[in-house]
Order: structure tokens, then C-alpha cells, then sequence
């Protein structure tokens, strides 16, 4: 039995009260749907601004009326300080999801992004100290790696930050590393790696390169690669994700808390691996595909050429082993999207 098996079942065994802020969005509809899934109590919240009440339909659709009772969804904004309080009042374990991601939303409106980001952010870890939580989990990002030229990232070795976006995820862990030292509340942030799967959006400017380009080969629509396609990422199967913040929170080591981790899988695939990957995978369904070539553009600004993970210290000191490699999120995530397709089209 791994680490997280163990961790599930104690768990399950001992219910506890759960936040979860961005609750609507992509990470955090699929945190809900697996703490319900182990009958938690989960307090959500939200305001729309990026995340869908699909979502949350969705996980009403996948667990059962009992367990959807113990979950009770507030509407409001992290950047008001009220409703974060009345989010973490009662509660045991904070994972804090909500925030404005995108690199070029960032670049387009750095003010929004850091009101969101950091002010939002700052809320939070305020509402969480004052209402002593056991444990606060945040998801930090890959992007406070910025030009740091080393491979594999490991999390003591940072460069500059290329986006107001990588700015204020390194804010977040600043401020968390005060509040470690001022107050004695540890936290313990999360650095995901391109995190991909089921509820991921797929529509609009700022959409994740798979569900973008898992769409526009679905209808049929040109799928753009920015620069030669050798840039590479560590993609990262949601499940994984969901794994890294379910240990991180029930770690009840001091030692372990008031620190970041690497949530990643540890291999690298370049965007013209992907592509190839997603269309013959689709192709067989999908016949247009055969001659199908992706449109080559210029790189885009405040873009790491190359990202792949470190995760020993994750393995080491949480227990967190990837249940997933890549291409078995990808033929998993493929799966919901035509599924969601399909229905969108009917």
C-alpha cells in the first residue's frame, strides 16, 4: 500500500472540515470531487471569475446526494477579507487554489493579476491564521523558476521571474515564509508543473495548450505552436496534483510545513511531442486529422523555454509518487474532453 493509499483511508476514517478556494476552477472541482469521494465536509469558494458552476454540476453528477450535502459552496471573493474569514471559520485544512493564472493575462493586466495573486493570497493566509487551521496548502507555480538555466528545477534554486504572473507566485511563498517566521503559521506551497486533466478549460485566449489544442483538432481548427515546438514542459496529470495536496495537508511534521515542493511528473515532452501524441491519438476517430499539421508562430513573450521537475524532495519528505505519467493523463484527460465536446455539439 503507497503513502497516499494510507493517507485516503485515514482519511476517510476520520472526516475533517476542508477549504477550498477556487473551488469552481479546474484544480479545485477535482479536489472536491475526491474529498467528498472520501466523505469530507468541504467548504467552497468562489466567484466565477475564471471557474464554472458546471464544475461543481459536475461533481453533484459523480458522488452521491449523501456526500454532496456535506459540502456547502460560498459565492465571494478572496480579495475581501470578510468572506475569506467566514471561509475558514471551524475549519481544519486550507487548500488554496483560487488565483488569476495565465502568463500573457498577466502581461496584459498586471494590475488585476496582483490584486487577484497577492492581495487575494494575503487574505487568505490572514482568515487561515486567525481561525488557527491545522494546515494551509497553496499552489504555488513553476514560474518562480524564471530564467533559472538548470535542469532538473530543484526548489532551492531560483532565477528572475519573466511575468507579473511569476512575480506574484513568488510573492505568495514570500509571504508565507513571513508568516512562518512572524507568527509561527507554516505553510507548505505547492509548485505545479503544467498541470493538465479533466475540467481544464477550453475555451477563450488564455485556455491551457492541451485543451486548446485538444479542441481545434476535434473541430477541425488550425492548432498554433509558438516558435519551433522543442519547448518543453514537465505536464502534470491533475490526479497528481490531487495526490501532492491531499499529503501535504495531513502532514503532521513540523518540519515538513513552511516549505514549497515541486508537484510534477519528472519527464520532459516538447510541444511537438505533444502534438503528434494528441493527434494520433484522436485521429482514429476523428479522420481529418490524417494530414493535419499544426501553424508555427513566434515564441511568445515571458515564456520558460524548458521546464522539468525535481521531485525527490516530494517523494523524500511527503510520500508523493506520481500515479500518472503523461501519456496516461493525456489518453485519460482525452477521454472527458470528447466526451465534453461531443455533448457541447449535440
Amino acid at each position: 500500500m503507497t503513502t497516499y493509499e494510507k493517507l485516503k483511508q485515514d482519511i476517510r476514517a476520520k472526516p475533517r472540515t476542508w477549504v477550498i478556494t477556487g473551488v469552481a476552477g479546474f484544480i479545485g472541482s477535482n479536489l472536491l470531487e475526491a474529498l467528498l469521494i472520501l466523505d469530507q465536509k468541504v467548504i467552497g469558494l468562489d466567484n466565477f471569475s475564471t471557474g464554472y458552476r458546471r464544475n461543481l454540476e459536475e461533481v453533484k453528477q459523480l458522488v452521491s446526494s449523501t456526500q454532496w450535502a456535506e459540502f456547502r459552496f460560498i459565492e465571494g471573493d478572496i480579495c475581501d477579507l470578510d468572506t475569506c474569514r467566514l471561509a475558514c471559520e471551524r475549519a481544519d485544512y486550507v487548500l488554496h487554489q483560487a488565483a488569476l493564472g495565465s502568463v500573457p493575462r498577466s502581461i496584459e493586466d498586471p494590475i488585476i493579476a496582483n490584486r487577484n495573486n497577492i492581495d487575494g493570497f494575503l487574505n487568505m493566509l490572514v482568515a487561515a491564521r486567525d481561525a488557527a487551521v491545522q494546515s494551509f496548502v497553496f499552489a504555488a507555480s513553476s514560474a518562480t523558476y524564471g530564467d533559472h538555466p538548470n535542469l532538473p528545477k530543484v526548489e532551492e534554486e531560483i532565477g528572475t521571474p519573466l511575468s507579473p504572473y511569476a512575480v506574484t507566485k513568488l510573492v505568495n511563498e514570500l509571504y508565507a515564509q513571513v508568516f512562518s517566521t512572524t507568527y509561527g503559521f507554516r505553510s507548505i506551497g505547492l509548485r505545479y508543473f503544467n498541470i493538465f486533466g479533466r475540467r481544464q478549460d477550453l475555451d477563450g485566449a488564455y485556455a491551457a495548450v492541451i485543451p486548446k489544442w485538444i479542441a481545434a483538432m476535434i473541430k477541425n481548427e488550425p492548432v498554433f505552436i509558438n516558435g519551433d515546438g522543442e519547448t518543453s514542459r514537465d505536464f502534470c496529470y491533475v490526479e497528481n496534483a490531487i495526490q501532492a495536496n491531499l499529503l501535504a495537508a495531513a502532514t503532521i511534521q513540523e518540519s515538513l510545513k513552511g516549505q514549497v515542493y515541486n508537484v510534477a511528473v519528472g519527464e520532459r515532452t516538447t510541444l511537438n511531442q505533444l502534438y503528434h501524441h494528441l493527434r494520433n491519438t484522436l485521429v482514429t476517430n476523428f479522420s481529418h486529422l490524417k494530414s493535419a499539421q499544426p501553424v508555427h508562430r513566434d515564441f511568445r513573450s515571458g515564456d520558460v523555454r524548458h521546464s522539468l521537475a525535481d521531485i525527490r524532495k516530494a517523494r523524500d519528505l511527503l510520500g508523493y509518487e506520481p500515479s500518472h505519467r503523461v501519456l496516461e493523463g493525456l489518453d485519460e484527460a482525452l477521454g472527458w474532453y470528447v466526451s465534453l465536446l461531443s455533448r457541447k455539439d449535440s
